[in-house]
């Protein structure tokens, strides 16, 4: 059995909390606040305790899905993303570029939520992104 330990920051919010992530055998199984650090003083707030579980579940998405008449099916990266460009395009062209909304998640780490914000303001030209991360 092979026991892991990383030091890593929270991917929450902007406070930059310092944490541990355990594993064994490549698996995430706990995280623990780190004790020396002046940031968070040993503590995490429940985000960050639990900020491993999600990467294990059954309940997560592998691959993308896309509707056809009504239903969900897999799909691969490339055909996903294009059926989201070519629709936002068109929303886009009818409607104007404040026709479009970006919201994320909590959820997200603030990396995925910064390409999200620019991808909406430089790639389709809004300035309407927001998102749940209110504490």
């Amino acid at each position: 059995m092979r026991y892991d330990v990383t030091r890593t920051t929270c991917p929450y919010c902007g406070c930059g909390c310092q944490m541990l992530l355990e594993a064994m055998d490549g698996k995430l199984v706990s995280t623990m606040p780190l004790k020396e650090t002046d940031m968070n003083g040993g503590k995490l707030c429940i985000k960050g305790l639990n900020a491993h579980e999600f990467v294990h579940s059954k309940d997560r998405l592998t691959r993308p899905l896309i509707r056809e008449n009504g239903r969900l099916k897999e799909t691969d990266w490339d055909t996903a993303l294009d059926t989201i460009v070519s629709g936002f395009s068109r929303i886009k062209e009818q409607h104007g570029s404040d026709s479009l909304a970006f919201f994320s998640s909590a959820r997200c780490t603030n990396e995925e939520n910064f390409l999200l914000q620019k991808l909406s303001r430089a790639g389709f030209g809004t300035n309407n992104v927001d998102h749940c991360a209110r504490l």
